[in-house]
């Protein structure tokens, strides 16, 4: 057995109209934790906007949106479209799931996974609804006082099942720590590979959020282009000017690096 697969965080940001024009060219999949997801979805529900504000640390508007989101959610007239082609933050602007072709969509539908604090585990073409809950939410259930304990175990035993349904030994890690920490990866019985990504600034290599946010997905993107079935593969990957620094690394860890963008406006000197 060889082969990849990969994890990567939601998006807070969600653009429902016009992804599932896109979304309508596959065939979309249901999520698989409903159950739970309901769970969640009716203790959201009885929250006020002044509790979700304080709950989820954002501000008044947003909170009243997302109350607004959960009266609504579960409703026939609620909006709905496949994970991949609505998560719209950079990750997503990077992975570009809706020019995806029906090779490449079906590659990613099998090798690639969104961590979610509602849906637990998502694959791209998952239908969900509009909503906000991150994973690091200290929302109290049954399970205990955190959506940690809500998912527990689940989402590393469905993980390590659909990498063997994958064919695949090693997962490339493209959350960030706060989604990854939630599938237990150190306790899975597989490969694991974290990725960092740099940006050149003189002598120096800093990370910079929101690159490395886009990086992810680019690097989701490439592989569901290229179907790479070994790390080695994976360390031809070379969108938007990322070079894989051998020396950069160590066994569980690849560094790529890019000569950091100059903004708008500006010339290089």
């Amino acid at each position: 057995m060889s082969g990849l697969f990969t994890i990567l965080s939601p998006a807070k940001s969600l653009q429902m109209d016009g992804a599932a024009e896109a979304a309508s060219r596959f065939e979309a999949s249901k999520p698989r934790f409903s159950a739970r997801t309901r769970a969640l979805a009716e203790e959201l529900k009885g929250r006020t906007p002044r509790s979700l504000e304080s709950l989820m640390s954002i501000s008044t508007k947003l909170a009243e949106l997302n109350a607004e989101r959960w009266q609504q959610f579960g409703s026939r007239s609620n909006s709905r479209c496949s994970a991949a082609m609505c998560f719209r933050g950079d990750v997503y602007q990077g992975l570009e799931a809706w020019t995806m072709d029906k090779r490449a969509l079906g590659w990613s539908q099998d090798h690639v996974r969104i961590l979610s604090g509602l849906y637990g585990l998502l694959r791209p073409l998952d239908v969900i609804q509009p909503y906000r809950l991150e994973m690091g939410t200290k929302l109290p259930t049954d399970a205990g006082k955190d959506l940690y304990a809500f998912w527990g175990e689940e989402l590393k035993r469905t993980l390590e099942k659909d990498m063997k349904a994958a064919k695949a030994d090693t997962l490339i890690n493209l959350a960030s720590d706060e989604y990854s920490k939630a599938a237990r990866l150190k306790e899975l019985d597989l490969d694991v590979m974290d990725v960092k990504f740099m940006q050149k600034d003189g002598k120096e290599q800093k990370f910079i959020s929101i690159f490395a946010k886009r990086a992810r997905g680019l690097m989701a993107r490439w592989m569901a282009d290229n179907r790479p079935r070994t790390v080695a593969d994976l360390s031809k990957f070379n969108l938007e000017g990322y070079r894989f620094q051998a020396k950069e690394g160590d066994e569980g860890l690849m560094v790529f690096s890019r000569p950091r963008p100059v903004a708008a406006g500006k010339r290089a000197s």
